[in-house]
């Protein structure tokens, strides 16, 4: 009698595992999958002096330090573009960072 039980269970195991497949396979199962975009910068002097030119204009007319963030929403730019121009005016002397992570013209 055991022996019965155990087949029913297998079985039924097997049925739920046909149905679970099938399901997946008719985009019905709960995992998708997406494809990241990912950001594309071109590193090149101009577009840095671009960026160095943006971040410098925000800054100035904020006339108070802002985080990066900030900066990139005022800008409507990437992060990264962000950065991009903030090294730029970091090599020139033109800003300086504060003690709570913003950065403000010198």
């Amino acid at each position: 009698m055991a022996e019965t039980t155990t087949k029913k269970t297998a079985a039924t195991k097997a049925t739920a595992e046909k149905k679970a497949t099938k399901a997946c396979a008719t985009k019905t199962c709960g995992t998708k999958t997406t494809a990241k975009k990912t950001a594309v910068i071109y590193v090149n002097a101009e577009n840095a002096g671009f960026r160095a030119g943006d971040v410098y204009q925000i800054l100035a007319a904020s006339e108070k330090p802002l985080t990066v963030a900030e900066i990139a929403k005022a800008a409507k730019v990437a992060a990264e573009d962000v950065y991009l121009g903030l090294g730029w005016l970091l090599k020139e002397g033109k800003i300086v960072s504060t003690e709570d992570n913003k950065v403000a013209l010198a």
